[in-house]
């Protein structure tokens, strides 16, 4: 005997839905209050996972964006990189490679500092299953970030102790380090987020770790291996900078949206004092970041100096000061390297795939195989 299949509708308030002699009563009252429940923080908590019905729906477009932009370091050729590496010609200077080593020895480890508290600071923090998906998503990029370092050392032969004594033995760096894992550390704990005080600490984190280092102190180091890029040095980590600056954008944009819908839902947070707080914060950040430049960037090179990058790190600083409600710390700064952002913007839309079947093609044309031959 074929089912019957009916639904009706009682009191607006429940669902009957008929299966032959089957009968299931769902109530509408209860999933309209488990949606409202839905919070960034002190939200109903499930052991369920069930992200829908979507309230943040922001967090979960950018989590299918992040998504459609997964890449492979592996699929990235180093060849020419190598070449470069080895080079005697003069066409690599010392300072291109002191950039690059710089640029390993300190991201080799700062994208795991951000993976690690995305996981075990926010992530533990927030409620709403959504924001935890786009959140783990966040720290899976980090560790693909991390993987194409240790791709890049190898390549190269670079001896990865080296790497973790600069990163251990660079004052610069270690401030920056510091800067940030002090924070992070002082979290490490079970807060009750009903408290004024741990809302604040959480609010700060997520604005230290989006706006200021992923989205300033980054960009010092992304700019330099970038300029390296356009002048066809290290082809093969300039893409995979350019592919982690992408991803870094996603990373900034949702630790914004995270930020303010925080503060939406607890508007007591949001006091003159603890803007002022954070406005003081990324001007440390940008402090760090100016000294950092100057170690790796000791003197004129890639068409720049020192002095041009720190001016482009306090227009960065601005930029996501606004972004998030704050007043920036000069007024009416111009871009000072409108090149550099045009080249950030650029990369940022390019898909991946289509860039790798390109690079696929040319080594086939490169073969002697025609068009006609595919």
């Amino acid at each position: 005997m074929e089912a019957s299949h009916s639904i009706l509708f009682k009191q607006m308030t429940t669902t009957t839905i008929t299966l032959g002699d089957r009968q299931f009563i769902l109530n509408r009252d209860k999933a309209e209050a488990a949606f409202a429940a839905k919070r960034v923080i002190n939200g109903r908590q499930t052991m369920f996972f069930n992200i829908l019905p979507l309230k943040y729906t922001w967090a979960y477009d950018l989590y299918k964006k992040m998504k459609a932009n997964h890449w492979e370091p592996e699929d990235v050729p180093m060849q020419k990189d190598c070449e470069h590496w080895r080079d005697t010609s003069g066409m690599i200077s010392d300072v291109d490679r002191w950039i690059v080593k710089m640029g390993i020895g300190y991201f080799s480890a700062a994208e795991g500092i951000v993976g690690d508290n995305i996981l075990h600071v926010i992530r533990e923090a927030v409620t709403a299953p959504e924001l935890k998906l786009v959140l783990g998503r966040h720290a899976q990029e980090e560790n693909i970030h991390a993987d194409s370092l240790v791709y890049m050392i190898s390549s190269l032969g670079i001896n990865p102790h080296e790497c973790e004594a600069m990163f251990e033995d660079v004052k610069t760096i270690k401030n920056k380090t510091d800067f940030v894992v002090s924070n992070s550390r002082a979290l490490r704990r079970d807060m009750d987020m009903n408290d004024l005080e741990n809302k604040l600490a959480l609010a700060k984190n997520i604005f230290l770790f989006g706006q200021c280092m992923e989205g300033t102190q980054f960009y010092g180091l992304f700019g330099m291996v970038l300029a390296l890029y356009r002048q066809n040095k290290f082809p093969g980590i300039g893409q995979m900078f350019s592919y982690t600056l992408r991803d870094e954008s996603n990373h900034i944009e949702l630790l914004r949206q995270l930020f303010q819908d925080l503060v939406d839902e607890n508007p007591e947070i949001w006091t003159e004092e603890f803007r002022e707080e954070l406005r003081s914060t990324m001007a440390e950040a940008i402090a760090l970041e100016k000294q950092f430049i100057r170690d790796c960037l000791p003197v004129a090179a890639v068409g720049l100096t020192a002095d041009e990058f720190g001016r482009y790190i306090d227009y960065i600083g601005d930029r996501r000061l606004v972004g998030v409600g704050l007043e920036p710390l000069h007024k009416n700064l111009e871009n000072p390297l409108p090149w550099l952002s045009e080249m950030m913007e650029i990369k940022k839309e390019t898909n991946f795939f289509e860039g790798r079947v390109t690079e696929y093609r040319r080594g086939i044309d490169l073969a002697g195989v025609s068009d006609d031959e595919l």
